[in-house]
């Protein structure tokens, strides 16, 4: 059907294949061009919903992807913190080249999947070098793909580490894994402040903390924190680090000002300026180097057409005029 918007829901995309190494690819691509100032990507709107019987908050995002020419509108909203169960998000394209709408999408495959490509291509920039050991720190949505993500782009990994506390993330991380890395082991570890000081990196993405909140003081000398805008890290992260790094300074000023601590917020390099080789990720290989990862939008289209396209060649989702 001609000039038709394309809806696709979360089962459509389910089982549509992708790999780890294509999703970095096309994340790392997102950041380029945005770096080039081929692409537009305003900071997100977040907007707590005033109900004082409930934890509610709603954000949106806007972008442009100048590789693609399509225009992306991402929207979220999440009533409580303490449960992903009232989550929702979708993300909607528009071909620039055409004008026309071509996909309405539920967006949590595309958060889970270019949430631990941003995770690894942090960690392949600011890594320490040699680095071969990596702790994983929550078994949410953002985190379960996040070893196989790190191991596709830092293959010298030896030692993977996980803390979790509930059964089903534990076991979908280890299925995870294991889909990408048949032969690779894991590890579950209990005492998350000597897990941290023994690896050299550390992702944070943990909702509610049910462990120490991680302190960037704990890291060994040149060691990597990463947080997903993890409730997980403690405040003043950022203040302690040598080094801080963040996807987008203007997202961290919205949703990641507590990491600070009492001071303003200071960056010492953006990671599309990092990816483009404009900014150092590191200054000195004994860094304690810290990384704020927010979701940006333009790396949201590249993954979203990925799988909208192959969707739509598979046969998937229902076609709908809605300008008929």
């Amino acid at each position: 059907m001609d000039n038709a918007l394309h809806i696709l829901t979360r089962t459509d995309l389910a089982d549509i294949d992708i790999t780890p190494s294509e999703v970095i690819e096309l994340v790392e691509e997102g950041y380029l061009a945005l770096a080039r100032g081929d692409s537009r990507c305003p900071v997100k709107l977040m907007m707590p919903i005033p109900k004082l019987e409930r934890d509610a908050v709603s954000y949106s995002m806007l972008g442009y992807d100048g590789s693609l020419e399509h225009l992306g509108f991402k929207t979220s909203y999440r009533q409580g913190s303490e449960s992903a169960a009232k989550y929702y998000t979708t993300i909607s394209l528009y071909d620039d080249a055409t004008g026309l709408p071509f996909a309405l999408m539920d967006c949590q495959r595309i958060g889970a999947a270019r949430t631990p490509a941003t995770t690894a291509i942090i960690a392949k920039h600011a890594a320490p070098e040699g680095a071969d050991s990596a702790l994983m720190i929550g078994t949410g949505v953002q985190g379960r793909n996040t070893l196989p993500y790190l191991l596709s782009a830092l293959p010298g990994l030896r030692r993977l580490r996980l803390f979790g506390t509930h059964p089903d993330g534990i076991a979908e991380s280890r299925a995870a894994l294991r889909r990408w890395f048949p032969d690779r082991e894991l590890e579950l570890v209990e005492d998350v402040p000597a897990a941290v000081a023994e690896s050299d990196i550390v992702v944070v993405a943990s909702g509610r903390a049910a462990h120490p909140k991680v302190r960037t003081e704990w890291l060994r000398p040149g060691g990597l924190l990463i947080s997903v805008a993890s409730k997980g890290v403690a405040s003043g992260a950022l203040r302690a680090a040598d080094y801080a790094i963040a996807t987008s300074t203007g997202q961290l000023g919205v949703t990641g000002t507590r990491l600070a601590g009492d001071d303003d917020v200071v960056i010492d390099a953006e990671l599309p300026e990092i990816v483009a080789g404009r900014a150092p990720a590191r200054r000195d290989r004994s860094d304690r180097v810290f990384a704020f990862s927010s979701g940006m939008v333009i790396t949201d289209i590249p993954v979203a057409h990925a799988l909208a396209t192959r969707a739509v060649a598979a046969g998937r989702g229902q076609q709908v005029r809605l300008w008929t």
